[in-house]
C-alpha cells in the first residue's frame, strides 16, 4: 500500500522524490535581518521547505538554576535551559515576516510548536504542517492540540521507544492530523555517524504505516543520503549561513553550498535506486558494440585452419560470441578472411 502525506500541495512518501527540510533553528543569532537572509539563501539551495521553531524561553522551561535545569557537557555546557532557549528563540513577532518572505520566494515554511500558544500562532499564519520535536514526542496533549488543526504532522522519534512512538502516532491520528510522518532521530548535537542507525528509517515506516525519514544531526550528508537509499522520504537538516559566525546549532549545521549539495545528493540517490533489471538500459545501449567477440587477428587464406594464432577474443563485439571459440578452432576458412574482420559462421567450413 502506498503511503503519502500532502504538505502544502506536495505529495511526500512512496514513489515521490525526497522531501528535504531546511531547519533554521536558532542560527539567526537574535537578528531578524539575519533570519530573513537565511530564508532567502535556504530557498536558493533547492530545499523543499524551510522550518523554524516556535517557543519562548518561558514557554519551553522556567528560569531556574537547580542542577537539573543546567546543561552539563556538549556544545551548551554551563547554560541553564532558560539561558539557552532565550538565546535561540525565534521571537513570535518575527513569524509573520518570516512566513511572508518564504511565501514570497515560493518555498514552503512551517514550524515546530512547543506549547499551545505556539500552535495558535502557527494556525493563525496558516502553517501547512506541524513538526513535533523529539523531546516533545511524549507530550501527548501537545500532539493532540496540534493534530486538531487537521494538518500533516512530522514527528521526530529521538529517544522514544516503540511504545511511546505508537502513543504519539495514535494521538495524532485520533485527533484529526492530516497524515503522520515519522523521522528517525538521534537526539545528540552533533550525533556521531556511527550512532545514526539509518536502517531504523524503513522499519519506522513499516511498523506504523507512516511516511518515514531522518532528522539528521550527524556531520556531513552521508547519513541523509543513506536514509534515502534505504527508502526514506524526508530528510531534515540544520542550516547556517556560516559555521564560523557561531550560533547555538552552528556546529552541526550545513552551510549554503553544503546544503545545496545535500539536496542534490538526496535527489540523485532516489533517482539511482530505480528497480531491479538486468537488460541493457538506454545509456549503455550504444556501448554494447564494444563487448568482446571473435575476430581474425591475422589475414587467413581460404582453406587455412582457424587457430589461436589467427583468431582471438577482442573488442569490439560484432563477431561471434567468445564462448564459440572451442567450436571454431580447427575449422577451415571457407574464403579469404581479412585481418580485423569479425568472424561469422559462413566464413568457415
Amino acid at each position: 500500500m502506498s503511503v503519502t502525506i500532502d504538505i502544502d500541495g506536495r505529495l511526500v512518501g512512496d514513489g515521490q522524490a525526497p522531501y528535504v527540510v531546511c531547519e533554521l533553528s536558532g542560527n539567526h543569532m537574535g537578528s531578524l535581518e539575519r533570519a530573513l537572509k537565511m530564508i532567502e539563501v535556504a530557498a536558493a539551495t533547492g530545499a523543499d521547505s524551510i522550518k523554524i521553531q516556535t517557543y519562548t524561553a518561558d514557554t519551553i522551561t522556567i528560569d531556574c538554576n537547580r542542577p537539573e535545569f543546567r546543561i552539563h557537557g556538549g556544545l551548551w555546557d554551563g547554560y541553564t535551559l532558560h539561558q539557552l532557549y532565550k538565546e535561540a528563540q525565534t521571537p513570535y513577532e518575527w513569524h509573520d515576516k518570516l512566513f511572508a518572505r518564504a511565501r514570497q520566494l515560493g518555498v514552503t515554511i512551517f514550524s515546530t510548536p512547543f506549547d499551545e500558544s505556539a500552535v495558535d500562532l502557527l494556525a493563525a499564519l496558516d502553517a501547512p504542517a506541524y513538526k513535533i520535536a523529539s523531546f516533545e514526542v511524549v507530550d501527548l496533549p501537545l500532539i493532540a492540540y496540534a493534530a486538531k488543526r487537521g494538518k500533516p504532522m512530522i514527528v521526530s522519534t529521538g529517544m522514544a521507544n516503540l511504545g511511546e512512538i505508537g502513543e504519539a502516532v495514535a494521538t495524532a491520528r485520533g485527533n484529526g492530523a492530516g497524515g503522520v510522518a515519522l523521522l528517525h532521530c538521534v537526539s545528540a548535537y552533533p550525533a556521531p555517524v556511527e550512532d545514526a542507525n539509518v536502517a531504523t528509517v524503513p522499519h519506522l515506516g513499516a511498523a506504523f504505516g507512516c511516511v518515514a525519514g531522518l532528522s539528521d544531526h550527524t556531520p556531513g550528508s552521508a547519513a541523509a543520503v543513506a536514509s534515502i537509499a534505504l527508502g526514506g522520504a524526508i530528510v531534515e537538516k540544520h542550516f547556517t549561513l556560516s559555521r564560523a559566525d557561531g550560533g547555538p546549532d552552528a556546529a552541526f549545521s550545513l552551510e549554503p553550498d553544503e546544503f545545496k549539495q545535500l539536496v542534490a545528493d538526496c535527489k540523485s540517490a532516489w533517482r539511482a535506486i530505480g528497480g531491479v533489471r538486468y537488460d541493457v538500459v538506454g545509456s549503455e545501449r550504444d556501448n554494447k558494440v564494444f563487448r568482446r567477440s571473435l575476430y581474425a587477428v591475422r589475414a587467413i587464406a581460404k582453406g587455412e585452419t582457424l587457430t589461436r594464432d589467427n583468431v582471438r577474443s577482442i573488442r569490439p563485439g560484432l563477431g561471434l560470441a567468445p564462448k564459440r571459440m572451442p567450436e571454431i578452432l580447427g575449422r577451415a576458412a571457407a574464403r579469404d578472411i581479412a585481418y580485423g574482420a569479425p568472424l561469422t559462421w559462413d566464413m568457415m567450413t
